[in-house]
């Protein structure tokens, strides 16, 4: 924007970003205001802002003043030298897991309901809808705000059912570590069909993705006779929805449509963990039966996902691999010359079956925090 001689105010959000990192990185490359927005009524109140003269200048000022107390990242000499060693937080002395089969599924869940129910209230009403506090403590003290809110959702749903469709499609692969780098190959292949690059964090005994990936057993000539496996998955309920949500927006009806379109990014996302969850069913490592649902949201459970445009895989044309090896276009999900995905409501990531898995957080040689 900066070359193009843009100079327009920027709003910037999303689960990749943070102020800190808007603050640190993003604003001081470009010649205008960047304001960082959590949540879309942020946004909103944001603009409100920006489209008074008076208002626009007090803010301005308040982003001046605002001093960045956190380095964002170490500088450059201090940070440790890259390296592709395996860190010694990842153990090799686990079991390799077997898994069911090597198939491409493909899978159209007629239940809603049981979908719905692995959404994040959290995520819906606070995020999404701009509930402030704990949605679930509202709702059960009888708190008006969050009935009438939960009651205009569930209208939603109700139309939503005549449009909404949740897919997926996924598969188990096997897989080898090579360095920072993770090859997929055919089942008793020798050469990778698909090879992954993924960064190693920047500081003392670092991790990076391909860490996850047990060694291969391997026979007296090299060649592995077991390996180990990642499974990769892309959820989406967003066809059909977009359609519904414009008409509604036509209408005048502006809450009902952002609704619309709120739900069907949650109910990928709640796609996502169902998906998820059955993935680490057929791999040995099931839940337990009485697993809260809050204790899912936080990720409790043995092994983790990873989806592409956070820190441990942050670079999106490397999603074209995954598309090409998932061929998810058979569940109405494309990619963009940007390589995001087309709806906007899916939901793409590589697991891992490995214990010690755990999200980037945010020390140095890191830009920020997924889950």
């Amino acid at each position: 924007l900066r070359t193009a001689g843009i100079d327009k105010p920027l709003l910037v959000g999303g689960a990749a970003l943070s102020d800190r990192f808007t603050r640190g990185k993003i604003a001081p490359a470009y010649d205008a205001t960047v304001v960082y927005c959590n949540d879309a009524m942020n946004g909103l109140d944001t603009l409100n802002k920006l489209m008074d003269p008076d208002a626009r200048a007090q803010l301005k000022a308040e982003l001046n003043e605002r001093p960045l107390t956190e380095r964002l990242r170490t500088p450059q000499e201090d940070l440790p030298p890259e390296t592709e060693e395996r860190s010694a937080r990842i153990r090799i002395d686990v079991p390799t897991l077997p898994v069911p089969d090597l198939d491409r599924h493909v899978e159209t869940i007629a239940d809603l309901d049981e979908i719905w129910s692995y959404i994040n209230p959290q995520m819906l009403f606070g995020r999404h809808l701009g509930f402030r506090g704990r949605f679930t403590d509202a709702l059960a003290a009888g708190d008006v705000k969050a009935l009438e809110l939960e009651r205009n959702v569930e209208k939603v749903k109700v139309e939503a059912r005549k449009k909404m469709t949740a897919k997926a499609v996924w598969q188990f692969f096997e897989a080898e570590r090579d360095g920072n780098k993770l090859h997929i190959f055919e089942p008793g292949e020798v050469v990778p069909v698909e090879t992954f690059a993924f960064p190693r964090q920047r500081k003392a005994d670092g991790m990076a993705l391909s860490d996850l990936v047990l060694p291969p057993e391997r026979d007296a000539r090299g060649r592995a006779i077991t390996r180990d496996h990642v499974a990769m998955f892309v959820t989406t309920a967003g066809a059909g929805i977009r359609e519904l949500a414009e008409e509604a927006k036509l209408a005048g009806e502006y809450l009902r449509s952002y609704a619309l379109m709120a739900l069907a990014l949650e109910t990928a996302e709640a796609t996502a963990e169902w998906v998820h969850a059955r993935i680490r069913t057929l791999w040995g490592f099931a839940d337990a039966p009485d697993l809260p649902r809050k204790e899912l949201f936080q990720a409790h459970y043995r092994g983790k996902r990873y989806s592409f445009g956070y820190p441990a895989c942050p670079d999106l044309d490397q999603q074209a691999g995954l598309f090409r090896l998932l061929r998810p276009a058979e569940v109405g999900v494309d990619l963009t010359e940007g390589f995001m995905m087309e709806p906007e409501a899916s939901v793409s990531a590589l697991v891992f079956a490995h214990p010690d898995a755990a999200y980037f957080g945010t020390g140095p040689g890191d830009d920020g925090a997924e889950g």
